[in-house]
């Protein structure tokens, strides 16, 4: 029985590449998608993952967990996995905010009411007050902006070639003023970010926001040369696929009390060890391609229910 509930924002301060394997389709190494939407996620086993090697000791030495605390948290490693499983559920983590190029404003960060529709469900699970009014989806070709929005270029939004009919909407400055106090990432350095989220925030119709989470990722070439000739060596070309930077996903985490006897954590000691080690290590790699700078990522928690 899950005791204590919250939710992890993941803010991408680079593209983001946690891949789902080769492909037959246009990219080699597409990113992992849901199967029903289409929309773009970091599934729950890439998560933990990431977390139980930040809150390791040995390989991470700003760590808060003891040895006996990681394996409380997230269960002991594969050798000794019948002993006990961990107090601590991660969910798949899910896209929020999803940035598009646009002829004003540089960039707008497009989401649908779908996506907060679900975001929603799962706040409610994790404790975190979304007291919003509901935001119903904009017509076709329509595109729910703030009333100071930035997007607006003339009497139109335009995102990659595809142009809106912007409807200024005081709610949606609302919830732009919600998610940056409670989901962006509380350093100082997110002060313009948070400043600007309001003005750039952008409400699509469902379609228009699956298209552009379908097509409008980042797809890099990738090349190895042959060190005798430096010309690309014979079959060593391929495509990599991307989340965007500034793109912004939600993850559920849930607590139990710890199973571990020698460990004496209920679950609200649990959240507050997790708590201390997100809070040690604000900043993280998670995917692939680490060499190249991709998959920076930084991190906020929220909620509490009990």
């Amino acid at each position: 029985m899950f005791q204590a509930h919250k939710v992890l924002f993941i803010y991408t301060e680079s593209p983001l590449h946690v891949g789902s394997g080769r492909s037959l389709g246009a990219v080699d190494l597409p990113i992992q998608r849901e199967r029903t939407t289409g929309y773009p996620m970091v599934q729950a086993s890439s998560l933990k993952g990431k977390l139980r090697a930040l809150g390791d000791p040995r390989q991470n030495p700003r760590s808060p967990l003891r040895d006996a605390e990681l394996e409380a948290v997230f269960g002991p490693d594969t050798l000794k996995a019948d002993e006990h499983a961990g107090a601590l559920a991660i969910g798949d983590a899910q896209i929020l905010l999803f940035p598009v190029r646009s002829l004003a404003g540089v960039f707008a960060w497009t989401t649908s009411s779908n996506v907060l529709a679900r975001w929603r469900r799962t706040a409610a699970l994790a404790g975190v007050d979304v007291a919003l009014p509901d935001l119903a989806a904009p017509e076709a070709e329509k595109a729910l902006v703030g009333t100071s929005s930035m997007l607006k270029a003339g009497e139109s939004v335009v995102l990659e070639e595809f142009s809106f009919a912007p409807v200024p909407h005081a709610d949606v400055d609302a919830l732009g003023q919600w998610l940056a106090q409670t989901a962006l990432p509380a350093g100082a350095e997110y002060e313009y970010w948070r400043q600007t989220l309001p003005q750039r925030l952008c409400i699509l119709p469902e379609d228009a926001f699956r298209d552009f989470c379908l097509h409008a990722t980042e797809v890099q070439t990738h090349v190895r040369l042959d060190p005798g000739t430096k010309t690309v060596a014979s079959g060593a070309l391929f495509t990599s696929e991307s989340l965007p930077a500034d793109s912004l996903l939600y993850a559920p985490l849930l607590a139990s009390p710890s199973r571990k006897q020698e460990v004496g954590l209920d679950a609200a000691g649990v959240m507050a060890r997790v708590e201390a080690l997100l809070q040690a290590v604000p900043r993280a790699q998670l995917g692939g391609d680490e060499t190249t700078g991709q998959g920076l990522v930084a991190w906020r928690l929220a909620g509490g229910a009990q």
